[in-house]
Formats: C-alpha cells, structure tokens, sequence
C-alpha cells in the first residue's frame, strides 16, 4: 500500500528509506534505519564488517525488499513494487558496481561496459559509442575489442565503473568498490566517480569501511549491528533524531 500524503518522503530527497527492518535466517541485519540522500549527494555508509551496510545498500537499490519500512525513489514506493518493475527499475535507473567487477567472459570489454544499454534496448552503434566513452575516461579505451581474461583486476574493476555509469544513471550503487585495488588504482576509481557525480548530478551511495574511500563522500552515516551508530548502544535512550522531512540527510532508529 502506498504511503499516505503526510508520510511521502521530502521533496528534495532523490533516495528515501524509512524504519527499515531486514533479517538474514533470522538474525537482524537492519534495525529500523531511517535515511534520505538529496539529487547529486554522496553519502558514504561506514561501519566494520556486519555492521549492515551492504544489505542497507542492497533495499535501497531494490535488490532486497525489507521486512518492515519503505524505501522510495523520487516519490515511487519501491518496497511496494514487483520484482520485474524493480528489475526495470534497476536496469534503467540505477547502477551497482561491487566489490567484485562479474564481467562475462564471453563478451567484449566494450560490450560487457555497454551492457545496461544494450539490454535496455539501445541501439549497438549508440551503446557501444556511450560505453568507450566512459572506457576512454577510465584509461582502458585501449581494451574495448578485448575479452576480460587480457584485464588486470584493476583494469577490470574499472570496466566495472563504466558499466555502472554508462546510462548516466539517477543513482550509483557501490559496495566496496576500492576493495580489491591498490592505493593508485582505488584514487583514479573514486575520481572518476566523484567527478561523473558532480557533472552529472548523479548521486552515489557507497559503503565502505575504509576511510580514504569514506573522505571523498559529502557525508557519512555509520552503521553498527544494524542500527546507526550513535543509537546502537543507548536504544531505549534519549533520542537525538531530527524531525523527519526537515533534514533530507538524516538518519535515524
């Protein structure tokens, strides 16, 4: 059922979630976590291992559907949508990159970072075009007619980046995205992100439990066991919690 008027999300929040609740077998993921994030921000989702910040991205990109609360995108209840409108959704909205690039072998480079256009529908001229594009901005537009087995697993997390962005997406997803990188390689990641960001007005939300990923982000929230982290330890205590709809950014349990 779709929220009532006085429970729709702020205007000026591209991405909301609201008392989220989440179990893995049973055992609680999220504990009723409460965010938004404004058209263009980068929030950055910090905490150990555990801590949540995978699965909180995972309901908030439709990939997971929680247990209690909502998630919207620009107004759209997405808690309340199937899995193929979530699919469509992800698919012509929204990129991911992960910790992990799952490129498939058997297609070219250009072809695997092309991927969202061409399963979109979009013409092979225009969607290889768009895909070298972001691959020329990564420094592996060299690759492009290449299979990823000739990748380093830089080279191919860079791929990965330009899979996510090609679409020119209302919203980037990455989980870990540094993890697997060098110091150099992590910098060249992240700047191609922010700046694709800024120009595009893309927002991003990243989990990450490093702290050089973390800086690049306009704000952070930091999860543990499930909760934000200033709550975990004093539930049942005096809450700091703005009111909802007056701060965009804010998060709470």
């Amino acid at each position: 059922m779709v929220a009532p008027p006085d429970n729709a999300p702020p205007d000026n929040d591209v991405l909301w979630a609201r008392s989220v609740h989440y179990s893995h077998s049973g055992s609680p993921g999220l504990i009723g976590v409460s965010v938004g994030v404004r058209q263009g921000e980068i929030l950055a989702l910090t905490g150990p291992r555990g801590s949540g910040k995978t699965t909180l991205l995972r309901c908030l990109a439709g990939h997971a559907v929680p247990e209690q609360g909502e998630i919207w995108f620009n107004s759209v209840p997405v808690h309340t949508m199937g899995a193929l409108a979530r699919e469509r959704l992800r698919r012509d909205r929204f990129g991911w990159i992960g910790p992990d690039p799952l490129l498939l072998p058997e297609l070219k480079v250009w072809e695997n970072a092309a991927l969202p256009l061409l399963v979109a529908g979009a013409s092979h001229r225009t969607a290889k075009a768009a895909a070298c594009e972001w691959l020329d901005r990564l420094d592996i537009g060299g690759f492009a007619r290449k299979r990823p087995r000739a990748l380093t697993r830089a080279e191919s997390q860079r791929v990965a980046l330009a899979r996510a962005l090609v679409n020119e997406p209302a919203v980037v997803f990455a989980d870990e995205p540094t993890a697997p990188l060098h110091r150099a390689e992590r910098a060249l990641l992240l700047r191609t992100l922010t700046t694709a960001a800024r120009s595009h007005e893309i927002t991003v939300v990243l989990a990450t439990h490093a702290e050089e990923t973390a800086a690049v982000a306009d704000r952070r929230v930091a999860l543990l066991d499930g909760r934000p982290a200033g709550t975990a330890a004093a539930v049942g205590g005096p809450s700091d919690e703005t009111p909802e709809g007056q701060a965009a950014c804010s998060l709470s349990a």
